[in-house]
């Protein structure tokens, strides 16, 4: 819940170029978040949480930003041109309308909906406004190994992309986690919380634009005193171009690992196999961002750490200023969105 990558500076935009706010601080997440955006040169103006101790956390964390009273008085600040926010889940998609009706972008933590509904009314915000509702899909956008993947895919390493597995542990740590944490109409349910970065890392690398549910499952394994938590599921899908992908998302990161969960994302393409362990190589003290790749030419081991930074939020600002869809389109976002909901509504429950 904490996850906060840090990386190198570079920014795209000079200092005041580009402001920003944060609000809804109820996730970790939005210290990624910002993190990312402050070091492509972005310029946290303010915050914004009705809860003190929140923001006096995060103040301390980005002394820079202007402690504001409201949303209302961030958005009559003319000179904000994003809102960053990691709300209780199913608070999320309204934000995001508030914010783009007021003439704003809007980048959220994953998941970005909890009801296909919600889906439905950002989709119709989009076009009537003209913003964007973009998404913090940290696993693939802030983790190095993941990037490089994606930079691999491109050039051809492996060819064609076919299937793609993606492994989403995660240590649970019940007693520090908020109440809506464990309540399935404000987290929306595993699939579509957790699984979300999965559905979107699949359409990524396998250049999908659509992709269909073939089978999905959630449980409540071991986990009696929190009934309406889902600490299992899986779901298969097969994409429009053919690729398919199976997916595994669970809160049960035994108390030993080294790290808060064991990620790896495996990429089979016509002419080769990337292996992705993204956050510990277990066993080893190589860390995380470790990238194995087999094709034609050989096998190949990067460690990638330090090496490769996070270009899309960089991009993300550069889209906001010119009106592009560099750093991710909308119907992408939107479809990752679309996919995990429906992964959720038609999951069998298995215990």
């Amino acid at each position: 819940m904490n996850y906060a990558p840090r990386g190198k500076p570079a920014p795209v935009v000079k200092p005041g170029e580009f402001c920003f706010a944060a609000v809804a601080l109820d996730h970790g997440h939005i210290y990624g978040q910002c993190n990312g955006l402050v070091e492509a040169g972005a310029t946290l103006r303010y915050v914004h949480d009705p809860d003190p101790e929140k923001v006096a956390a995060f103040v301390k964390a980005y002394p820079q930003a202007k402690v504001a009273a409201s949303l209302d008085e961030i958005l009559a600040d003319p000179e904000i041109r994003l809102v960053a926010a990691a709300a209780v889940p199913n608070e999320r998609g309204p934000l995001g309308v508030r914010v783009m009706e007021a003439g704003r972008d809007y980048f959220t933590d994953k998941t970005p909906f909890t009801t296909l509904d919600q889906l439905a009314q950002a989709r119709a915000a989009v076009e009537r406004t003209g913003r964007k509702y973009m998404v913090y899909f940290s696993e693939r956008l802030h983790v190095e190994c993941a990037v490089f993947a994606g930079e691999l895919i491109a050039q051809g390493a492996i060819g064609r992309v076919i299937n793609v597995i993606g492994l989403g542990p995660h240590r649970l740590n019940a007693s520090s986690r908020p109440a809506w944490f464990f309540e399935r109409a404000k987290y929306g349910g595993i699939l579509c919380d957790i699984g979300s970065h999965q559905i979107e890392q699949f359409l990524f690398y396998a250049g999908a634009k659509d992709a269909t549910v073939t089978e999905a499952a959630i449980a409540n394994y071991a986990n009696p005193d929190y009934p309406e938590l889902e600490d299992y599921g899986h779901a298969n899908l097969l994409a429009d171009n053919g690729a398919t992908n199976y997916f595994r998302v669970d809160w049960h990161t035994p108390a030993g690992l080294r790290t808060w969960g064991d990620g790896r994302t495996l990429i089979l393409g016509t002419g080769g196999y990337i292996e992705l362990r993204k956050y510990i190589d277990v066993a080893r003290d190589s860390g995380g961002d470790q990238l194995f790749l087999v094709n034609g030419e050989g096998e190949k081991h990067f460690s990638l750490a330090g090496k490769v930074g996070y270009p899309f939020f960089g991009q993300l600002i550069l889209d906001c200023l010119n009106r592009t869809e560099n750093a991710m389109t909308q119907a992408h976002a939107f479809k990752a969105a679309e996919l995990c909901l429906r992964a959720q509504v038609q999951a069998r429950r298995l215990a």
